[in-house]
C-alpha cells in the first residue's frame, strides 16, 4: 500500500512538473489528462470482475454527469476566470473525475476510492490553479459527479454482509450475536 502510495506521488509530481514560465500551462495539462483517471480505474474494475451492472451503472453516471454539465455550462454561460469563453460553470473536468471516484466509492468501498478521491481533488484544484475556473464551479462539479454516481449505482449485494446468530453465553444467558462487514 505504502508502495503504491509512492508511485501516487511521484506520478502526480512528474505530470505537474513544466517549466518555470508555464507552470500553469502544465497544471491543466495535467487536469486534462488526470480527470479520466477515476472513470477509467472504475471502468477496468468493473471489466476485470465481470461487473457488467457495475460497468452499465458507471455509463449511466458518467451520462448524467456529463449532461447536467453541459446543460448548466449552455444555460448559464458563465465567463471562465481566463476570459477564454463563456463555459465556466459547472467544471466538466472535477465532474468526471468525481463521477469516477464516487462510483468506485458506492460500487465497491470507500477504500477503494482514496487514490481516485485523491486525484479528482487535484483536478479540482488545478481548474482554480490554472484560471480556467473559480471555486464554486469546481464545487458544483463535484457535487454533479458525485451526485451522479450516488444516484446512478447500485452497490454491490455482497458489499455489505450483516450476521445474526443465537448465541449462549458461559453464564447460561441466551441473546443473539450481530455483526456488519463493509
Amino acid at each position: 500500500m505504502l508502495k503504491n502510495l509512492l508511485y501516487f506521488i511521484v506520478l502526480i509530481y512528474s505530470l505537474v512538473q513544466g517549466t518555470k514560465a508555464q507552470p500553469r500551462e502544465s497544471v491543466k495539462t495535467s487536469t486534462d489528462i488526470l480527470m479520466f483517471a477515476a472513470p477509467a480505474a472504475g471502468f477496468i474494475s468493473t471489466l476485470a470482475l465481470k461487473d457488467y451492472k457495475g460497468t452499465r451503472a458507471l455509463i449511466s453516471s458518467g451520462a448524467t454527469s456529463i449532461a447536467a454539465t453541459y446543460i448548466l455550462k449552455y444555460a448559464i454561460k458563465k465567463e471562465r476566470p481566463d476570459h477564454s469563453d463563456t463555459h465556466s460553470f459547472p467544471s466538466n473536468h472535477t465532474a468526471i473525475s468525481f463521477q469516477g471516484a464516487s462510483f468506485i466509492a458506492k460500487r465497491y468501498g470507500w477504500k477503494y476510492s482514496i487514490p481516485a478521491y485523491l486525484i479528482s481533488g487535484y483536478v479540482g484544484w488545478g481548474r482554480i490553479y490554472s484560471k480556467r475556473h473559480e471555486t464554486w464551479d469546481v464545487i458544483a462539479g463535484a457535487a454533479i459527479g458525485m451526485g451522479s454516481a450516488l444516484i446512478c449505482t447500485p452497490p454491490l449485494s455482497n458489499n455489505v454482509k450483516l450476521n445474526i446468530a443465537p448465541t449462549v453465553m458461559p453464564n447460561g444467558s441466551i441473546g443473539f450475536y450481530s455483526s456488519i462487514n463493509f
